[in-house]
């Protein structure tokens, strides 16, 4: 029996679909105005220039810049740095995809790949700041919504670290040589459109699953916008339209991008998938991530609001 769960689960999801098929649709198209406004401008051109940059030799600049600090505060390999910054910088799941890349080119180990994994896959500034901060119309809110985020993550990491510092970086091979420019960027940008045209499509599909329990969902603001955050994190932020900034709404908010929703955990499982890197650790690390943040959230906007 165990073993139809999935089937049983997939029919069930698709008899709903069937029989709610207009708010379906109409979830749908939300999420489909979701990623034209705000998730394919913004993740697109990180993607390209994340890909670009890490096919140019990136993880050995900033293995070399910030190796040290990460050996110091996250016990992890030089080559972390790549993940961690452009984790912070790219959003979801670009940090999960950069720490697998560094695992499948033998940078890293299983369990520093994993740990990365845990504080690295992180919400980027052009949808804290311009997304969430936006739905506020304040970029201060937005602003303390991504430092909060920031230091968030970085507890995390250090909660998650090892007992012992790794003082050796994992990438003590040869570099490999570089493609042409032309060649590299080509590829950078056709992996950036399959990366976003993926995330797009998760935003759509949880915007239609969202579209069939709206109606049923008669909570009050702020936990209306903790049950849609829960699943999908955009539907989650811009269910907080019309809350001004304060310490509770901004809390509420953090917990959400700092979970991420089950759609980031489904596109992440999707770049881990052809990896033998666990998703256990990450879902820990979301977790703690949305709670520390809610928290130092909370505290910030008590002397900001």
């Amino acid at each position: 029996m165990k073993k139809h769960l999935p089937v049983l689960a997939v029919l069930a999801l698709f008899t709903l679909l069937v029989l709610f098929s207009g708010p379906a649709a109409q979830g749908a198209r939300e999420g489909l105005a979701v990623c034209a406004a705000t998730l394919a401008p913004s993740l697109l051109p990180f993607f390209a220039l994340a890909n670009l940059l890490s096919a140019l030799g990136l993880p050995d600049l900033l293995g070399g810049l910030f190796g040290g600090a990460m050996q110091r505060l996250f016990h992890v390999s030089p080559d972390g740095a790549q993940a961690f910054f452009l984790g912070l910088s790219g959003g979801y799941p670009l940090g999960a995809s950069v720490a697998a890349d560094l695992y499948r080119s033998g940078r890293v180990d299983k369990p520093t790949a994993e740990r990365l994994a845990a504080f690295c896959n992180n919400s980027g500034p052009a949808f804290i700041i311009g997304a969430a901060g936006g739905v506020f119309q304040s970029v201060r809110a937005g602003l303390l919504l991504y430092a909060t985020h920031a230091l968030a993550a970085v507890t995390v990491g250090v909660l998650f670290r090892d007992r012992k510092c790794k003082t050796a970086p994992a990438s003590a091979g040869p570099s490999k040589a570089v493609p042409p420019f032309g060649q590299t960027l080509t590829s950078a940008v056709a992996k950036a459109i399959s990366s976003t045209v993926t995330v797009c499509g998760y935003v759509v599909l949880f915007g239609a699953l969202l579209g069939i329990l709206e109606p049923y969902m008669t909570l009050p603001p702020l936990a209306n916008a903790l049950v849609c955050g829960f699943l999908e994190l955009g539907s989650g932020v811009a269910a907080m339209a019309g809350q001004a900034p304060g310490p509770a709404s901004l809390a509420v908010t953090a917990l959400i991008i700092g979970w991420g929703g089950v759609s980031v955990h489904c596109q992440t499982m999707g770049v881990l998938a052809d990896t033998d890197i666990s998703c256990a650790r990450h879902l820990a690390g979301r977790a703690l991530c949305g709670l520390f943040a809610a928290i130092y959230t909370f505290l910030g906007a008590l002397f900001l609001f």
